[in-house]
């Protein structure tokens, strides 16, 4: 377990669909791959949901693997195959129809019925990652037309995004289409199911419903200012949160985004949510060979910050290189990590456990008690490992919000599980037989520890279990053993 121990994903596409570069990419250290359900077909996404599975048999170690829902997300039709720039001062027609056939320097052509005629003068609409926007002057809600000037120009490619005033957006997530798309890759065994556009955590149960028995957790995007504003009702109904700053860039004041990512992590954690921090980090590797020295230190920042996880988009997905793209953010991310200060970030954690136990139920209050009492305990008597055997993850990915400065070793028997904390921060899981006493559990699991060489004769591993018949679970034994 020496090295890293933030997690990567590695976001599939074009680039990755090459079996060869999927497990290199793999090899270079991807923990979990994203499968966006946004571009391309059902057949597309399943196709590289059973590719990720495979490789990651073939390599022999878990890798997660979720989809990602593209939500209420709006695009304009195609520019030109070498795009259209949009001048400064210039004016535009943003107009909707099939008579539409596409867009260029002069007209915006909205994909979507009724979407022109939300609009009011004076609304910013911006397009693409944001460089891009226009203010709305007049519109013609009878006819889907509206005159629009140019407030900051560039060059529009493809079918870029179209990002309306929140105020103006009246679909809720996951939306009929997410829903649609979610049943046709279900049955794949897909570890998580991630939510854009996130407003409440109403959405967060809708989709946990439409999952219905599969198991997956739910990741939460953060990236409106709806969700930043309703963050703990959100991240508490959440198995995992994503700070996806392209789209909370856009939605939010660009000075707001490193403020907020420092606040979804940090209360994301404080629920015992793995985060993961995502969009443009190493943004330069989709087409160079290194990255520029303010992603670096943007990777780095987020490793201080406390992120579980870090994710590759393009980079990845159409980049030139992904395996390298994978190579170098682990290399950043370990280089971080040798900078992390543990025990500030566990002392915070320590002071806030008072407001967790008043909002914890009665069984989650007895995996918090317990979890913290392990954290103190491992360090106090030297432990060289903590082992977290869980048929949930919920007792590793508890113990991992401490970012204990040892290795946390989880044994689940689980195999989706065993998937599924690919995500938590410094987490090694492996796959354990169910036992039906706690004595064997605790017993298999040094016995893994030691199996593996991480633990030797005299060590001292603190283990974290509950009770294999309780109908309510909870982490509510501790052990400290002296391995003989």
């Amino acid at each position: 377990m020496a090295g890293r121990r933030t997690k990567i994903v590695a976001t599939a596409g074009p680039a990755t669909d090459d079996e060869r570069v999927l497990r290199d990419v793999i090899a270079a250290g991807a923990d979990s791959v994203r499968v966006s359900l946004a571009h391309g077909t059902v057949d597309d996404a399943r196709r590289r949901i059973k590719s990720v599975q495979q490789a990651a048999a073939e390599a022999g170690r878990p890798v997660g693997v979720f989809v990602d829902l593209p939500g209420p997300k709006l695009r304009v039709r195609s520019f030109p195959e070498d795009g259209a720039y949009l001048r400064e001062g210039s004016t535009v027609a943003l107009l909707e129809g099939p008579e539409v056939k596409g867009s260029d320097s002069s007209t915006i052509a909205v994909e979507g019925d009724g979407v022109v005629a939300q609009l009011h003068p004076g609304d910013r609409v911006a397009l693409g990652d944001g460089g891009v926007s226009v203010v709305v002057e007049r519109v013609d809600a009878s006819v889907g037309a509206a005159t629009a000037v140019v407030r900051s120009s560039g060059r529009l490619l493809g079918r870029p995004g179209l990002h309306l005033p929140a105020s103006r957006i009246s679909v809720s997530t996951p939306t009929a289409d997410d829903l649609r798309l979610l049943e046709g890759v279900l049955d794949t065994g897909i570890d998580a199911v991630a939510v854009s556009f996130v407003r409440s955590a109403d959405d967060i149960v809708r989709t946990r419903k439409a999952c219905g028995d599969s198991g997956a957790l739910v990741i939460a995007k953060i990236e409106t200012q709806e969700a930043v504003d309703a963050l703990d009702d959100i991240e508490q109904a959440a198995d995992v949160i994503m700070v996806a700053r392209g789209d909370l860039g856009v939605r939010c004041r660009l000075e707001d985004v490193p403020i907020y990512q420092k606040r979804i992590i940090r209360r994301g954690i404080f629920y015992g949510r793995p985060v993961i921090t995502a969009t443009q980090m190493l943004e330069s590797m989709v087409q160079a060979p290194t990255p520029t020295r303010a992603e670096v230190s943007d990777v780095a920042n987020a490793v201080f910050d406390g992120t579980s996880a870090l994710m590759l988009s393009g980079e990845t997905a159409i980049g030139h290189d992904p395996a390298l793209a994978v190579r170098t953010m682990s290399t950043i991310a370990a280089r971080a990590e040798a900078e992390f200060d543990h025990t500030a970030w566990s002392e915070q954690l320590m002071a806030d456990q008072s407001e967790r136990l008043l909002r914890a139920t009665p069984t989650r209050r007895v995996t918090e008690a317990t979890s913290s009492a392990a954290f103190r305990a491992a360090i106090d008597a030297e432990a060289v490992l903590i082992i977290a055997c869980t048929n949930s993850g919920t007792t590793a990915r508890v113990i991992a919000r401490f970012r204990p400065p040892v290795p946390i070793l989880a044994a689940t028997p689980s195999e989706q599980v065993l998937r599924q904390l690919t995500l938590s921060w410094g987490v090694e899981p492996v796959l354990s037989q169910a036992h039906t006493t706690t004595d064997d559990i605790v017993w298999f699991a040094v016995k893994e520890a030691v199996d593996r060489g991480l633990a030797r004769a005299d060590d001292v591993v603190a283990v974290l279990v509950g009770d294999p018949h309780d109908p309510q679970p909870a982490t509510d034994t501790l052990r400290l053993i002296r391995v003989r």
